[in-house]
């Protein structure tokens, strides 16, 4: 029973659903560059992204442990509880990050390997620490969420393209949205640790819901921009305008004070869906429908 739980302890170490997220987006974005792949570069990407996402989750929570431990959210996570050694914790998300970045460099591109750097420095040297000191650190986690998108990108065209850059900004607006939802539900746990974010300098809620509104309005602009590019087909556009609609609606309900809380968790819940709907719609019309 012990080592079960010391397993599963160190499961969540890695925060295996939010990594999951960059790692797909990651292989969407190598998926819909359409050059030939080898069945081993497939593997390649998956692992190294993989380890990197872990790596980076693991020191993620050793940097915040302290606190985790102040937030009913996190209190129960393995370091601020004591079920892991914080030393162990850095130990291993170190030693997956350096062999995430070997393996990117050796087996994948130079160009790939790169951009998984980056996206390690970004969440780590720079987002989390805005966390303590900036409100504008869910803005800064924006732009380090969507780097593995250019990862994926690049380790498929090995250069820098513009639905690249699309799908960069496509994650870039979708995750306001996410977590500005998040952020609201929770706010009570971020002002007990101090963190300056926008949930917790505006108690009415109103700044929060109005960005979440105005990202939401460029998230689905630019994920339209595939087709306005030649780069994608109109049964694309079709998916992506109804899944835009759809979480327009939310969060215009976003902004009504009498019931934010409410919408705040329906806005939460429609972004979980409509990431993979319309990443997966991009991935599937270019593979079957568009001819290049």
């Amino acid at each position: 029973m012990t080592e079960h739980r010391g397993l599963s302890d160190y499961l969540q170490l890695t925060k295996p659903r939010l990594s999951l997220l960059s790692v797909l987006t990651t292989m969407a974005a190598y998926a819909s560059a359409r050059v030939p792949h080898e069945p081993r570069r497939w593997l390649w990407v998956f692992v190294g992204t993989s380890l990197a996402a872990f790596g980076v989750a693991a020191l993620n929570q050793y940097l915040e442990a302290d606190t985790d431990a102040h937030m009913r959210r996190t209190a129960d996570r393995p370091l601020p509880a004591g079920r892991i050694p914080t030393g162990s914790a850095f130990v291993l998300g170190g030693l997956m990050c350096i062999f995430a970045l070997m393996l990117m460099y050796a087996m994948v591109s130079a160009i790939a390997a790169l951009f998984t750097l980056l996206t390690i420095v970004a969440y780590l040297g720079w987002y989390t620490p805005a966390k303590r000191r900036s409100r504008f650190s869910t803005e800064i986690g924006a732009i380090a969420g969507a780097l593995p998108c250019l990862i994926g990108w690049t380790a498929g065209a090995d250069n820098l393209a513009a639905l690249g850059w699309i799908q960069f900004g496509i994650l870039l607006f979708w995750q306001i949205p996410h977590f500005m939802a998040i952020a609201w539900t929770y706010r009570g746990d971020y002002s007990a640790v101090h963190f300056p974010m926008l949930s917790v300098r505006d108690p009415s809620g109103r700044s929060v819901a109005a960005w979440s509104f105005v990202a939401t309005a460029l998230l689905v602009m630019v994920s339209l921009l595939p087709v306005c590019l030649r780069l994608d087909t109109w049964r694309y556009a079709a998916i992506a305008a109804l899944a835009g609609g759809w979480i327009l609606v939310k969060a215009a309900a976003f902004l009504r004070p009498a019931d934010r809380d409410r919408t705040a968790r329906s806005l939460f819940h429609v972004t979980l869906a409509y990431l993979p709907i319309v990443l997966g719609a991009l991935v599937l019309d270019r593979a079957l429908f568009f001819a290049v």
